[in-house]
C-alpha cells in the first residue's frame, strides 16, 4: 500500500506511468476499444469508467506543456448520430488538473486515432466505459 496513489490504480498502470517519460503516450479506451489488436500492453480496468479512470492518471502526471494538444479524443464519424456528453465531463477533469483546461484536447478522425495508438501509446487501459467514443490519448509532460 502506497499514500497518495488513488485507489482505482493498479500495480500495472503504475509502472506504466512510473516507467513513461516526457512524450510518451497511453491511452485509456472505451469497453468498445480494439486495445488488444492496437497496442501490446493492455492494462484493464473493466469496473471503472473513462471519467475516474482519467482523474487518477492526472493526479499522478502532468501533460505535456510543450505541445499544443497532449488529450486527444476519437472524432465521432461522420453520419454518426451518436452523442459524446461524456466529452463535457472530460473538460471538467482538465480544468481541475490542467492550467490550460479543456483547451489542450484536440478530436482526430477514428482511424488516425487508431494509427496513433498503434505508433505511439505504451499501453491502452481498457475500461468498463460504455459512452460511446470515450476513448482518449494523454501525452505525458515533464514534471518539475
Amino acid at each position: 500500500m502506497l499514500k497518495g496513489i488513488p485507489a482505482i490504480i493498479p500495480p500495472e498502470l503504475l509502472k506504466t506511468l512510473s516507467e513513461m517519460g516526457h512524450g510518451d503516450e497511453i491511452t485509456i479506451g472505451d469497453a468498445n476499444f480494439p486495445g488488444k489488436s492496437l497496442c501490446s500492453e493492455v492494462i484493464r480496468m473493466d469496473g471503472h469508467s473513462v471519467p475516474e479512470i482519467l482523474d487518477a492518471i492526472l493526479t499522478l502526471i502532468p501533460l505535456d506543456q510543450y505541445v499544443e494538444h497532449p488529450a486527444m479524443l476519437m472524432q465521432v464519424m461522420p453520419g454518426d448520430p451518436a452523442e459524446t456528453p461524456i466529452w463535457e465531463t472530460y473538460r471538467s477533469i482538465l480544468n481541475r488538473h490542467e492550467e490550460r483546461g479543456a483547451q489542450c484536447l484536440e478530436e482526430i478522425e477514428r482511424f488516425v486515432f487508431y494509427d496513433r495508438v498503434k505508433e505511439k501509446s505504451c499501453a491502452v487501459i481498457m475500461s468498463g466505459e460504455k459512452a460511446l467514443y470515450a476513448n482518449i490519448i494523454l501525452k505525458k509532460g515533464v514534471i518539475k
